[in-house]
Order: C-alpha cells, then structure tokens, then sequence
C-alpha cells in the first residue's frame, strides 16, 4: 500500500464560523488554528496547505480565564534604548477586538512557508456581522469540541 500525499489540486476548501463568545480565548484558538492547518482532514499533508476557510464572528465577547484581562501582557520593543512598549489583554482589545485573536492562532500555527497563506484564510469581525453569506459557512460550535 502506497502513502497518500495531497497535491495542490486535490485540495477543497470549505468556510467555517467560529464564535469566539462560546469558549476561553485558547480553545477557541485552538480549534481555528486545526481547521486552518487543515488536520482534521483525511487528506491531510504537512508540506501541502490543505487547511479551510475560517470566520470567526463576537471577537469583542473574547473571553479570558482568570485575570488574564488585567495581567497577560504583550510586548513590543522599537529597537531603540528605552523603546520597549507593553500592553495588557484589556488594553489592546480596547483598541482592536481582533487582535487578541488572530496573535493566539498565529502562536498555534506551525512557523513554515504555509503559515501567511493559512493566516489570509482567517476572518476576524468584532461583532456578529460578516461579509461571507455568499459562501455558505458551516457553524462549528467551539463548546461541543473536545
């Protein structure tokens, strides 16, 4: 029996919605950052992007365990003497909702060549509204998963 490996070709992509009020901001990272790399799949192949498309809609209703909100910090640094610039979870989902989301699937996806295209599949809209009902989205339920 010969191994299967998927070509370019072979690979069909479906749109997903995840609504990211359902679940902690991690396991709702996680189940995005499998269905972008496509793992679930049966034709699953690690050199080929065989990952779907993924909305995730309420990115303003993240939710976080604990006190992650007041304590979880995220840095950026300038390059220059005294340049280090910090900012808690609550802080920079004031600014942009989505960010907190996009940061935690872009942590879960492996560092390669296919992690900016598998990063372009993802759709983050602060609210319950979306630009993709042309494409009919699966609803996946984020709470159900395990």
């Amino acid at each position: 029996m010969k191994t299967y490996s998927a070509k370019p070709s072979d690979v069909t992509r479906q749109w997903y919605i995840v609504d990211a009020s359902e679940a902690p901001l991690g396991r709702v990272a996680t189940k995005i950052a499998t269905l972008l790399t496509g793992k679930g799949k049966p034709q699953f192949t690690k050199h080929i992007d065989t990952g779907d498309f993924v909305i995730v809609i309420n990115a303003a209703q993240t939710v976080a365990t604990g006190d992650k909100m007041n304590k979880k910090m995220y840095y950026k640094h300038s390059g220059f003497p005294g340049g280090l610039r910090e900012a808690t979870l609550g802080e920079k989902m004031e600014k942009d909702p989505t960010f907190a989301i996009t940061k935690a699937v872009r942590g879960m996806l492996p560092v390669n060549r296919l992690r900016d295209d598998r990063l372009l599949r993802l759709k983050v809209y602060a609210d319950a509204e979306h630009k993709h009902e042309a494409q009919k989205p699966v609803l996946i339920s984020v709470k159900d998963a395990k």
